[in-house]
């Protein structure tokens, strides 16, 4: 019985945690494409390509697929699709990039795959480039696995 109460009190604070994040974003500006060139940090970076297809916002995503690496305390956060994800990056000289101890909700969507990709991806690339106001993160020589836009929040 003790058991019992405690998965559901659980049930209980994931669904009001779930509600109260949508309800946040929903209430979220709206991004805008800029044209100056963006510094890789405190960008917002908007996925355009995941290995090699186009990324388009569907009926199933919230809102955009994005991530932004902050300063403060090498953290990246962003949106995988379905999820608000979190973790930690780490910069290396030569262009070099790792992503670590990340972390995301746990709600369901309908469809999951482009999402699963997307932090799988995360996981697996060690390099990035910035050409103009396009981001790649790539696994050694690679083709990209995935290209992202930077983005002006308003």
């Amino acid at each position: 019985m003790k058991t019992l109460f405690l998965a559901f009190l659980f049930l209980a604070i994931v669904v009001a945690g779930c509600k109260s994040q949508q309800k946040s974003v929903t209430s979220q500006p709206q991004p805008q494409i800029t044209t100056p060139k963006p510094e890789m940090v405190e960008t917002y970076w908007k996925l355009t390509e995941l290995m090699g297809k186009p990324i388009v916002k569907n009926e199933n995503m919230q809102k955009e697929i994005y991530i932004i690496l902050k300063k403060e305390g090498n953290r990246v956060n962003g949106f995988s699709g379905c999820n608000t994800i979190m973790g930690q990056y780490e910069l290396k000289e030569g262009s070099r990039i790792t992503f670590s101890g990340m972390a995301s909700t746990m709600m369901a969507c309908p469809d999951m795959a482009t999402e699963s990709e997307f932090n799988k991806m995360l996981g697996t690339v060690d390099n990035y480039s910035i050409n103009g106001n396009t981001m790649t993160l790539n696994k050694a020589r690679m083709a990209p696995m995935a290209r992202f836009e930077s983005v002006v929040m308003k």
